[in-house]
């Protein structure tokens, strides 16, 4: 396509022959589009130099399209009515769109957000398409070059860590989803248990135990570890997994304890017999956030959806 050479043509007079071929009189197509005669003649002598045909013919009967202006006819309403849409404002209607959104998640908001969110979406605009990737060291890669719509995960909210809050990427914008909590699970039976309930539960209890860790973006270490190493401390870490399942289930069939976010122990529980404790440690809040591109801020679509995802979230978690 040479853009150059289509920069040069007026694209009224588009309009103004699908009207001339639909009339085939320059009396009717004056009259329809509010022009003097004169002036859609004029009209009519400028699409004949662009074009270069004479497109019309005058005859007794009025004006008779030539076979290069049939053929334009067969293609022009189909031209100007993508031309038409094209010049339309955006909008976006749930319950008739087919659009296609994905979605980055960290593991444990699957089970934690997807329910509250995925019903609301479907019930509303059944006809869209969602799909669901796993969060990983590339999302926010992958948001800032348009390859996913939206990403939800946890940052931290302690001023130097890594993954915190205010150290997102250039361009990426957040919604904050709820706040969470690090507590920690080990099985029923195991052999802390006595002296835990007995009230023998510290840091060095904590620390004088083996863990089992859910590597976070790429990262055998998070910010727990960090603050741990600055006191001269740290935690044994037996197992690293990709995901909480099978964390869980380490903790389920081992001595390790697992650290891992509040919101996730309930669905933990539901497949293992864990028990909860606090962790024994000052540590800073997590925050579940909502993540897109600013470039879709205003585009009705993504708002429609983020507006669905933090109203229902926020709805069934307060």
């Amino acid at each position: 396509m040479n853009l150059d050479n289509l920069a040069k043509i007026d694209l009224n007079l588009l309009a103004i022959l699908q009207i001339l071929l639909e009339e085939e009189s320059v009396t009717r197509a004056a009259h329809r589009l509010h022009l003097s005669q004169s002036a859609l003649s004029k009209s009519l002598n400028r699409l004949r130099d662009t074009l270069g045909d004479p497109l019309f013919l005058r005859t007794a009967h009025g004006l008779k399209p030539t076979a290069h202006a049939l053929q334009l006819k067969a293609q022009l309403p189909t031209i100007l009515q993508g031309l038409y849409h094209l010049c339309l404002p955006p909008s976006f209607i749930p319950e008739n769109s087919h659009r296609q959104f994905s979605f980055a998640m960290l593991e444990s908001a699957y089970e934690t957000l997807l329910p509250h969110y995925i019903g609301p979406i479907l019930s509303q605009a059944p006809k869209l398409n969602l799909g669901i990737y796993d969060w990983n060291e590339k999302s926010l890669l992958d948001l800032q070059q348009g390859q996913i719509d939206f990403g939800i995960t946890a940052r931290e909210l302690h001023p130097t860590a890594d993954v915190r809050l205010n150290n997102l990427p250039e361009g990426i914008a957040h919604q904050r989803l709820f706040t969470d909590n690090q507590v920690c699970l080990i099985r029923e039976n195991h052999p802390m248990l006595a002296s835990i309930n007995a009230g023998h539960w510290d840091v060095d209890a904590y620390l004088n135990m083996s863990h089992v860790q859910v590597r976070c973006e790429g990262n055998d270490w998070w910010l727990l570890d960090y603050q741990l190493a600055e006191s001269g401390l740290h935690r044994h870490i037996c197992a690293t997994l990709p995901d909480f399942y099978g964390a869980a289930s380490v903790c389920a069939h081992s001595d390790l304890i697992f650290t891992l976010p509040s919101s996730f122990v309930s669905h933990a529980q539901k497949l293992y017999g864990l028990v909860e404790l606090p962790l024994p440690i000052d540590f800073s809040s997590l925050v579940y956030v909502l993540l897109w591109h600013e470039r879709n801020n205003d585009e009705p679509g993504h708002k429609w959806v983020r507006d669905t995802i933090c109203q229902s979230v926020a709805k069934e978690m307060g």
